[in-house]
């Protein structure tokens, strides 16, 4: 039983160091920074905040301002140079960080 439990309690913090292992920064993240904030937290109330976005909306948007899909003179310049696997490696930093616009709660709660 002992066994077991020492089995369970390493499962555990294992796959808790796991989800907490943090999300490299791309090299072509920083030209985001200017815009969009330190790690996406934009203080800018015209230019969005990244920080904890849905990594499949970012990389979405992204491949539309490549394309042209969505016009933005500015965003579709920066995508233009963009590789996909830089796309979804920019997605996948900044949906991994925390968002300073709200605080998840048990009951859903924004932050005010």
């Amino acid at each position: 039983m002992k066994h077991i439990a020492t089995i369970a309690l390493l499962g555990l913090v294992s796959t808790a160091t796991f989800a907490a292992s943090p999300v490299a920064q791309p090299e072509k993240a920083a030209a985001c920074f200017a815009c969009h904030g330190e790690n996406g937290h934009s203080k800018i109330e015209a230019n969005p905040v990244l920080a904890g976005q849905y990594t499949n909306y970012l990389e979405h948007a992204l491949t539309e301002y490549k394309s042209g899909a969505r016009k933005n003179p500015i965003m579709n310049g920066q995508a233009a140079g963009l590789s996909k696997e830089e796309i979804h490696a920019l997605a996948k930093f900044f949906g991994s960080q925390t968002s300073d616009l709200y605080t998840p709660s048990v009951h859903g709660a924004l932050k005010k």
